[in-house]
């Protein structure tokens, strides 16, 4: 049985960012792509959809930039922060690693109660973001429906 693939563009300034839109060396890519079950959600950043400017300038307002855009994707398909599964978090410095973790953990408390007690399989890099003004960038894979 073959599964059904569903395509979520991500668009900043209106545009998808998806070939002829933009040229070659930008980024491309989906907000989300679903597979039966699953929502792939692409890594996440502070950066503001319609002038493509990075919104914060620290590790909490970033935060919760970022998770506030993880929430809007996944319910746009349908599903919710309780339904994520795996997070990868990316930081750009290792410092931060406790207010990102401490950030993380208020913002279930608020919106996602069932991962305070059932926290998601994760994963932590500290890596080179893609501007240097991103903190912070996460990427999720969640489920459309628990059960």
């Amino acid at each position: 049985m073959m599964e059904e693939v569903k395509y979520y563009p991500f668009k900043i300034g209106g545009v998808e960012q998806k070939y002829p839109n933009v040229h070659p060396g930008t980024p491309k890519y989906a907000s989300c792509m679903q597979i039966g079950n699953l929502l792939f959600v692409s890594g996440m950043t502070a950066q503001e959809l319609e002038t493509g400017a990075v919104f914060a300038d620290n590790i909490t307002d970033q935060m919760n930039i970022v998770m506030d855009k993880i929430r809007a994707v996944l319910e746009e398909a349908g599903s919710s922060m309780e339904n994520i599964v795996k997070t990868l978090m990316l930081l750009k410095d290792v410092k931060d690693y406790q207010i990102m973790r401490k950030v993380e953990l208020e913002y279930y408390q608020q919106h996602a109660p069932r991962l305070v007690e059932e926290p998601p399989a994760s994963t932590f890099m500290e890596v080179t973001l893609a501007n240097p003004a991103f903190l912070v960038e996460i990427e999720v894979v969640a489920v459309v429906k628990r059960g």
